[in-house]
């Protein structure tokens, strides 16, 4: 929860713990890129071992085939579940590479001492030719998959490239007959393909990394790091995150600075934080911290929470039982109990924004979401005009009558209301009101007699009259605090019925 004052706001620093995160994205990258290289080496050897065989050369059908055989089962260790270090993958990567420069240079070696004794130039020379091709190849397969600092690619690539050429070299001295038959200038043809292709893996290399390094810093959010998008909304965009340092998963929801459009959008966000920073009831979504970063973006991060929204559940079941709505109603009203004593009014009740989660083993508890229409009826903090005249905040499918007239008249009942349109699609499987634009819905719970819910559906008559007074046009003929809904929610017959264990019983069996 937070530690601020709520009428108090300091911007949160990068703070250490980031190297952390970007050195285990790199070992998921690291793996990922391995498989692919092995993958496209398995492929190539493939490719030598069915020439070798069409040829009827046993010796290197032989050779390679131990080869590729070494080559698919780092695949299938890559490919499979099991836990590898940063260390492990780095040996595997220069076992990888390291056996397929390894038979390079041994079939070279093997083809020009044959060529020598046949006196055969015109092969000797081809032969080298492919060793300086295949070697180039290999490294920039090399440089193109794995992820390095440029540091790093030149200690490995920088000596490798002389490789070929003091492996000609050292041929030369020990069979005179090589020598005679390649050209004076060792090897003439290309000797600078491996030193090329150096220089362009390492410098590919440095280019990635950067970027990756860029994108990696541009997900981070104080000691927070971005992962998968969970969804947007019209204060804007909520991720998945992990606290760099305590590893613990959490929701942020932020808004950039030219998503905005203005001053005004980001005082709205931040209040948003304020007032439910401010809220305290386990009903609540908890606020864990919040800040702006370094490019403005505004912040705030929140319990990361298992299980689904109303909406979704009631996309899922269509109703629900008289039971288990009255369940979460009731914890609705809990939640906005606390709400309504300290000044603060939802304004956008709605079953998107009340979510049915699990918390320490108990299933079905119900989270109010998404304070960001609130208004305080507080003047002391200065954002009496926060929200523009002639304007309305909402979900028209919810909304009481006098929200579309007077938004800064609302108070607690308006709240009552819009719980009350929740329970008639809980129980029914459709609001209280529909049309053919949300200015018909208005007008329609401003003006027209709500059906009935036991006219959609059989359900108990002490339930439909809670949810009917609920839905009355005058704020002064519905219950006037969500204390009063509540009594009258556990007065109800099914109060109570739905238990804990079935609860868990239906989220395990969904």
């Amino acid at each position: 929860m937070f530690n601020e004052s709520t009428a108090h706001f300091e911007p949160v620093h990068f703070v250490a713990g980031t190297q952390a995160g970007f050195s285990d994205e790199t070992v998921v990258l690291l793996r990922r890129r391995l498989l692919a290289a092995v993958a496209l080496l398995v492929a190539v050897m493939a490719f030598g071992v069915v020439a070798d065989f069409l040829q009827g050369d046993v010796l290197w059908f032989g050779v390679r085939s131990v080869v590729l055989v070494a080559l698919i089962s780092a695949v299938v260790l890559l490919r499979s579940k099991r836990v590898l270090t940063v260390a492990q993958l780095r040996a595997l990567e220069v076992a990888c590479f390291g056996i397929a420069a390894a038979q390079i240079l041994l079939v070279t070696s093997s083809f020009l001492y044959d060529f020598a004794a046949e006196n055969d130039a015109v092969s000797a020379v081809n032969a080298a030719g492919h060793m300086f091709t295949a070697w180039a190849f290999l490294t920039l397969l090399y440089g193109m998959f794995i992820p390095n600092d440029w540091r790093r690619a030149a200690w490995i690539l920088g000596p490798a490239a002389f490789v070929p050429l003091v492996t000609g070299l050292l041929l030369e001295c020990r069979e005179p007959a090589i020598a005679v038959l390649l050209p004076d200038d060792h090897f003439g043809l290309p000797i600078w393909a491996p030193f090329l292709a150096s220089i362009t893996a390492v410098f590919g290399a440095h280019v990635i990394y950067t970027v990756r390094r860029e994108a990696f810093e541009a997900k981070q959010l104080g000691q927070y790091r971005l992962k998968d998008k969970l969804g947007s909304g019209g204060m804007g965009e909520v991720y998945e995150a992990e606290h760099q340092l305590l590893k613990r998963p959490c929701a942020v929801k932020l808004i950039r600075p030219d998503k905005a459009g203005d001053k005004t959008i980001l005082a709205r966000f931040e209040r948003e934080v304020r007032a439910t920073a401010a809220l305290t009831h386990w009903n609540v979504i908890a606020i864990y911290d919040y800040g702006r970063s370094d490019d403005g973006t505004f912040y705030y991060v929140m319990e990361l929470l298992p299980g689904m929204s109303l909406d979704h559940l009631i996309r899922k079941c269509r109703v629900l039982p008289a039971d288990r709505a009255i369940h979460f109603l009731h914890q609705a009203c809990a939640a906005l109990s606390e709400a309504h004593a300290k000044g603060l009014f939802h304004r956008d009740i709605k079953p998107a924004n009340i979510f049915a989660t699990e918390r320490g083993g108990v299933y079905d508890v119900a989270k109010v979401l998404d304070f960001g229409l609130v208004r305080e009826t507080l003047t002391s903090l200065g954002e009496a005009n926060l929200t523009q005249a002639g304007t309305f905040s909402g979900s028209p499918l919810y909304m009481c009558p006098e929200q579309a007239k007077s938004y800064d008249k609302l108070d607690a009942r308006s709240d009552i209301y819009s719980l009350g349109a929740v329970a008639y699609h809980l129980v029914t499987g459709i609001p209280p009101f529909s049309g053919d634009s949300s200015w018909d819905i208005i007008l329609a719970h401003s003006r027209d007699p709500v059906d009935p819910p036991s006219k959609v559906r059989d359900l108990p008559a002490d339930l439909e009259q809670v949810i009917l007074k609920c839905l009355e046009k005058a704020p002064e003929n519905r219950y006037q605090t969500a204390a009063e809904l509540a009594a009258a929610l556990e007065a109800c017959e099914a109060f109570g019925k739905w238990t804990p264990e079935r609860a868990k019983k239906w989220w395990e069996e969904k």
